[in-house]
C-alpha cells in the first residue's frame, strides 16, 4: 500500500521557522521519521512539499489511482483554499489533515479549516507526532474500509 505525505507552504522552513510554535525538527527529519514508521507498517511512502497552491492541487489530482490515501498538512492553505478542498473531494481518496500546532489555540483566522470537512479526520497540536498519528489513523481507516 502506498501513502502520500503532503506538506504545504512554509513547511520547508521547519527547524528555523518559529521553533516555539513548530518545533526544532526539519521537514527532512519529519519525512525520515515517517519513512521509518511506514517501513514498520509495511507501507510505501511518497513525500511532497510545495509552497504553491496549484502544485498541491495538481499533486492531489495525480494521486488518484496511484496511492491508497494522503496525509496532508495544508498549512496556511487550510484556511483559504477552496481549490485544495475541491481537489481532495474530487480525488475520492481518504485524506487525514494534520497540523503541528493546535490551530484553535492560535489566531482566530486559523480556527476554520476549509479542508477538514472533506477529510476523514483531523489531527493537530502534537507537533511531529501529529504526522505519525495521522499516518496511523489513515492506515487504520484503510484497513476498516478495504
Amino acid at each position: 500500500m502506498k501513502i502520500l505525505i503532503m506538506h504545504g507552504p512554509n513547511l520547508g522552513l521547519l527547524g528555523t521557522r518559529e521553533p516555539e510554535v513548530y518545533g526544532s525538527q526539519t521537514l527532512e527529519d519529519i519525512n525520515q521519521l515517517l519513512q521509518t514508521d511506514s517501513e514498520a507498517l509495511g507501507l510505501e511512502l511518497e513525500t511532497f512539499q510545495s509552497d504553491i497552491e496549484g502544485e498541491l492541487v495538481a499533486k492531489i489530482g495525480e494521486a488518484r489511482g496511484e496511492v491508497a490515501g494522503i496525509v496532508l498538512n495544508p498549512a496556511a492553505y487550510t484556511h483559504t483554499s477552496v481549490a485544495i478542498r475541491d481537489a481532495i473531494s474530487a480525488s475520492e481518496l481518504p485524506v487525514v489533515e494534520v497540523h503541528l500546532s493546535n490551530t484553535h489555540a492560535r489566531e482566530s483566522f486559523r480556527h476554520q479549516s476549509l479542508t477538514a470537512p472533506v477529510c476523514v479526520g483531523q489531527i493537530m497540536g502534537f507537533g511531529v507526532k501529529s504526522y505519525q498519528l495521522g499516518l496511523k489513523a489513515l492506515v487504520d481507516h484503510l484497513e476498516d474500509v478495504l
